[in-house]
């Protein structure tokens, strides 16, 4: 690789890292091609771009962005997955594959300019994902409502459930 494609992927990366919530390190030694293929696959689908790269490449990309808090895990073969939007799914997914192939290791990762541990990315992986969420914010909010109606639909069922008693009484009478 030529000084000038170094320095194109490098501002390429750098674009990418600026723009990214969420960047996870993993050490793939001992993948075979196909386990590769497949994690790339998987992080495909949650949105995720998954790439081995160069660790003076990326400390050099990483250098004016929040992934420099990531400077010092960049040693021996790293791979980088990078989240630009949910940064839930992708931590389940790698942490689903790292249970499922031993020789793949989390090293570390970064939210919103934060340094993560391994330990905090299978933390992270064990919160439920945005969309369940949202729907149970949207069911805290709406339960009072619901329970208001039920409410003011109780008053005159009660008062006609009282009626019927009082006619059911005058008839047995």
């Amino acid at each position: 690789m030529n000084k000038q494609s170094k320095e194109v992927l490098v501002a390429e990366f750098t674009e990418k890292l600026k723009s990214a919530k969420a960047a996870f390190l993993a050490d793939y030694r001992g993948l075979t091609v196909d386990q590769a293929n497949d994690l790339r696959n998987k992080l495909r689908v949650a949105g995720v771009e998954y790439r081995v790269v160069k660790n003076t490449l990326l400390r050099l990309a990483a250098k004016d962005t929040d992934c420099a808090c990531l400077d010092e895990q960049l040693t021996g073969p790293t791979a980088i997955a990078l989240a630009i939007g949910d940064p839930v799914a992708p931590a389940k997914a790698l942490v689903e594959f790292s249970k499922l192939n031993k020789t793949f290791e989390l090293k570390a990762g970064m939210l919103d300019g934060k340094l993560l541990s391994a330990v905090d990315i299978k933390a992270l992986a064990d919160l439920p994902s945005r969309e369940q969420l949202l729907a149970k914010m949207l069911g805290s909010m709406s339960a009072p409502a619901t329970n208001f109606v039920g409410v003011l639909a109780a008053v005159p069922r009660s008062l006609v459930q009282v009626l019927a008693a009082i006619q059911d009484q005058k008839e047995a009478a």
